[in-house]
């Protein structure tokens, strides 16, 4: 039976592909469970309307994290913590506090999984922190003071 998918199957396809499925497997499971729809003409006109809606948006996406990324390299976002006298916080600054940071002290939001941060920051100090989305690469500067 062919299906079309509407989300994606491991080890079978990616959203928006037209496959050939055992009939049990299609009626039992893919449709009821909401992973495709039956492929008719119809579907199949629908899927490649918003395949290519999909790639669209993913290319705005794409090029707005672009510019935020190179906005993030000017800008100065400053996380405030407590720490000891010694330096040393007592909760470190994690992806989530630095995105949250970006997002309320520069006005980007930057998705956390596009924060390439290697492990969490435990000191007051001036960081570096690395992004890198699909084909872009950068860094900003957080700095994490006491309060």
């Amino acid at each position: 039976m062919k299906v079309i998918l509407i989300k994606d199957v491991r080890g079978m396809g990616r959203m928006f592909d037209e496959i050939t499925t055992a009939d049990g497997h299609a009626l039992n499971f893919l449709i009821p469970q909401g992973f495709a729809v039956m492929a008719t003409p119809a579907a199949a006109r629908d899927a490649e309307r918003r395949r290519k809606q999909f790639i669209t948006r993913g290319e705005l996406d794409a090029v707005l994290l672009n510019e935020n990324i190179a906005a993030l390299a000017t800008a100065r976002i400053v996380i405030k913590m407590k720490a000891n006298e010694k330096g040393h916080l007592y909760d470190a600054v994690g992806i989530a506090e630095i995105a949250q940071a970006a997002k309320e002290q520069a006005g980007i939001d930057l998705p956390e999984s596009a924060i390439k941060l290697e492990k969490p920051i435990k000191e007051i100090g001036t960081f570096t922190i690395p992004v890198a989305t699909a084909d872009t690469f950068g860094e900003f500067s957080i700095i994490v003071e006491a309060e």
